[in-house]
């Protein structure tokens, strides 16, 4: 039987060699195969999964194959990792675990960039490049952010969708060689691979499109494979704790929860705990199943712009767009149609990282004035002019600290500042605020007894935003004359 052994290993070799190059050199005492029916298949399987996952580097030559780890140690070190018998051999256990679908970062750290990297901010941006044909695009991107937001929830980090080809962590489906030295390897193979942070590459997250991605527990859960590879992208390792979403083999998992405390604990060692914050439009997800996809894994979001429970920090018109901003993030709806832009107000303002308070346009300078805490900016197309300025400069006593709400009326010439329980108007053409002011809001606008996110005035009425309902104010009646929500002024 050894004699046979030896001259199928032999044969193993010659295959190896002659398919995939630099393969490796097999020996009889290497070759850790049970003389049990193991193919030469299995041990062409099993080299290519301890190079890929296990720094095993053989040398073809065999001159100096005794000072190289053996075939058998890292077959070792696999079952070691997964938690398998340590035999070094290749019983069923391990080829069971080596046909499993996977991750395609090694377990083994021998990457392009050292792990263990962090993002050295916590304001992160990500683009979504080629797209599968498996899924609808809007789906694709819900699960995409739905992915992000499980590693939002557990730290400081924020994620904002960006439409730039320099985002932080760059996502794309991709096949076979698709550029990056690290081709994929056709169905249930190697499901998707990212890289840790850092510049260029660093970040990115790629899937292998001849995957079947889905949103169900049926071919490969796209929310699930992207939750983990976003685990790398943020710079996290692999874990031997196979209730861990860094785990490499494909499971399906419950959606509800998908970090196990050790992730959340590794999580929070590079980036810090989790804090208290607002509602940010991209990053509310709930978990009941989708009604819309039997059996899907899909979260069920508020779907970003037309969740109900929507509400807007400031709302303002410039020109024949209404501009709505929500923590740092930004919706531009145009000529009252569905076609809307959205993103990180800086993709559209470069200057302002900050979340706005307040906003409101004067149409006869062509200025948007834009608030946040004490301070404010004034914006012309993108660009903001000047250096910004504390709100006392528009004559606010020394106790008013932030603005809730402001909207300028055109044909008075007026603007109105809204904060708590008062209002002041300042006129624009004097620039100065008027001394009889400040007034109460709910008397002289009766019915708007809530306090007021934002407001605009558009064809004759003021709007004001209260919270996830926007009342519709008849200046001359005093009154208010409808109620909408807030998110149908997206469209919805």
């Amino acid at each position: 039987m050894g004699i046979w052994f030896g001259l199928a290993c032999a044969f193993a070799l010659f295959v190896l060699q002659c398919l995939a190059a630099p393969l490796l050199q097999l020996n009889g005492s290497s070759v850790a195969a049970r003389e049990d029916g193991k193919t030469h298949d299995d041990l062409i399987l099993a080299a290519k999964y301890l190079q890929r996952f296990y720094t095993f580097h053989p040398d073809p030559t065999t001159r100096k194959k005794r000072s190289l780890p053996s075939f058998s140690s890292k077959v070792k070190d696999m079952q070691s990792f997964f938690g398998l018998n340590q035999t070094g051999i290749l019983d069923h256990d391990t080829l069971a675990v080596m046909k499993t679908p996977r991750c395609g970062v090694p377990d083994i750290e021998d990457y392009v960039h050292h792990r263990g990297n962090r993002w050295r901010k916590t304001i992160i941006t990500y683009s979504v490049g080629r797209y599968t044909s498996d899924l609808p695009l809007a789906m694709v991107d819900s699960l995409i952010a739905s992915a992000l937001d499980v590693w939002a929830k557990a730290s400081p980090l924020r994620f904002f969708r960006s439409y730039s080809q320099h985002a932080d962590i760059m996502v794309e489906f991709a096949t076979k060689n698709h550029g990056d030295s690290f081709p994929f390897d056709g169905p249930r193979g190697t499901l998707a691979h990212a890289f840790d942070p850092g510049e260029g590459i660093g970040g990115d997250v790629h899937f292998d499109d001849d995957e079947q991605w889905t949103a169900s527990s049926t071919g490969f859960n796209l929310y699930l494979v992207a939750a983990h590879e976003f685990g790398h992208a943020l710079g996290l390792r692999h874990s031997q704790n196979p209730e861990s979403l860094m785990y490499p083999a494909y499971k399906i998992r419950k959606p509800h929860n998908l970090l196990s405390s050790e992730d959340i604990r590794n999580i929070n060692a590079l980036y810090g705990p989790s804090i208290q914050r607002h509602f940010y439009p991209r990053l509310s997800w709930n978990f009941p199943f989708n009604p819309w996809y039997t059996g899907s894994y899909f979260p069920m979001g508020l779907k970003d712009k037309c969740n109900p429970d929507l509400s807007f920090d400031s709302v303002t018109t410039l020109g024949e767009a209404i501009f709505f901003f929500k923590g740092r993030y930004l919706w531009i709806r145009h000529n009252n149609k569905n076609d809307i832009k959205e993103g990180p107000i800086n993709n559209f303002m470069p200057n302002i990282n900050s979340k706005i308070d307040a906003a409101y346009w004067v149409p006869q300078r062509s200025a948007a004035y834009l608030f946040s805490g004490s301070r404010y900016w004034t914006v012309k197309g993108s660009q903001v002019k000047g250096r910004d300025k504390n709100i006392s400069s528009l004559g606010f006593p020394a106790w008013v600290k932030q603005i809730d709400a402001a909207v300028h009326i055109h044909k008075t010439v007026h603007t109105l500042f809204f904060t708590q329980h008062l209002y002041w108007r300042y006129n624009e053409n004097q620039k100065t605020m008027e001394d009889s002011y400040p007034r109460n809001i709910s008397e002289h606008f009766p019915g708007i007894t809530k306090p007021i996110n934002a407001a605009v005035h558009r064809n004759g009425f003021l709007h004001f935003f209260l919270g996830t309902e926007v009342y519709k104010y008849d200046i001359k009646l005093k009154k208010v004359v409808g109620i909408s929500k807030a998110y149908s002024w997206l469209g919805c």
